[in-house]
């Protein structure tokens, strides 16, 4: 990215947007660089998600990142994706490219770096379970499939989010040379019996779980809340909660005290963030300063 006397902008499109802490490292980044370039918080009611997304064709505008709820809601709006974002069926990062709008999707890359990096594990073989069906949780489960994991299986409330992903997983795999990955779809249902019984048995043995949802989320109205009871947490998983922030999520909070190994959502956010300024601005993205500025604006 060429210096601009002019000041460019990016900016985070979800709601509510009360605990993002994206402005404060990726200001952080384009500050290092000394790039003229502000990111914002641009929360958006569902009423004006198309509006905002159309502001994006301004010539000041570099781009955004999408969060929840819109990763799948914004396609209808852009005028391509780059291949990965098409097969994920989820958009996480908006660049502008003269009048048209490209579609990405970094939470891919995010998600496994997170997952072999900081929490040390290998998707090889192994059997998953994801909580959600999101547009984050599409990310997580196409990485995971790509990285070779046994079985996976998507659990959600909403019946046809749960299986419209399992389904578009087993036609993208399908394509994939000698794949033998197990994919189901587990409903959950807010009542104690629905899908309860199946995930429980499912769990035990299970050596990755994954919170893809928004629950216990700072200043959400499931804050204070997990996504499963302690009673079902498998001790010999790593449970990996895509939250960040609080930085201990009462599900971590529970996984540690059923004796599972934890990961929180912090090093995903950055680094599917670096990976966004990269999109934007072409230069390589100064990711140590990018999880000291995130570290520092989650602490107490």
């Amino acid at each position: 990215m060429s210096k601009s006397t002019e000041t460019r902008y990016v900016g985070l499109i979800g709601y509510p947007l009360g605990h993002s802490i994206s402005p404060v490292f990726q200001q952080a980044a384009f500050d290092c660089l000394a790039l003229k370039v502000r990111y914002e918080l641009w929360e958006t009611e569902p009423s004006k998600i198309k509006e905002v997304v159309e502001s994006l064709r301004r010539p000041e505008v570099l781009g955004a990142n999408v969060t929840v709820p819109y990763k799948e809601t914004v396609l209808p709006f852009l005028d391509e994706l780059d291949s990965l974002a098409s097969e994920v069926g989820a958009v996480n990062t908006v660049v502008r490219q003269g009048d048209r709008l490209m579609g990405y999707n970094t939470d891919v890359v995010g998600f496994i770096h997170a997952l072999s990096r900081d929490g040390g594990f290998d998707p090889w073989g192994k059997r998953a379970v994801l909580l959600g069906a999101g547009g984050v949780a599409r990310a997580a489960s196409f990485a995971l499939a790509k990285a070779g994991v046994q079985s996976l299986v998507i659990t959600d409330i909403v019946a046809e989010r749960a299986q419209g992903l399992a389904s578009d997983l087993e036609r993208s795999m399908a394509v994939e040379s000698g794949s033998t990955l197990e994919i189901r779809a587990i409903v959950r249902s807010s009542n104690a019996g629905t899908g309860e019984a199946e995930l429980m048995e499912t769990l035990v043995d299970c050596d990755l779980l994954v919170n893809c949802t928004p629950v216990g989320m700072k200043h959400s109205a499931t804050e204070g809340q997990s996504p499963l009871p302690m009673e079902l947490i498998p001790a010999r998983a790593l449970v990996f909660d895509l939250v960040y922030n609080p930085v201990e999520t009462p599900l971590l909070a529970a996984a540690r005290k059923a004796g599972a190994l934890t990961l929180g959502g912090l090093p995903m956010l950055v680094y599917q963030g670096a990976a966004s300024f990269e999109l934007w601005t072409g230069c390589e993205a100064p990711l140590d300063v990018m999880l000291r500025a995130a570290r520092r604006a989650l602490e107490v």
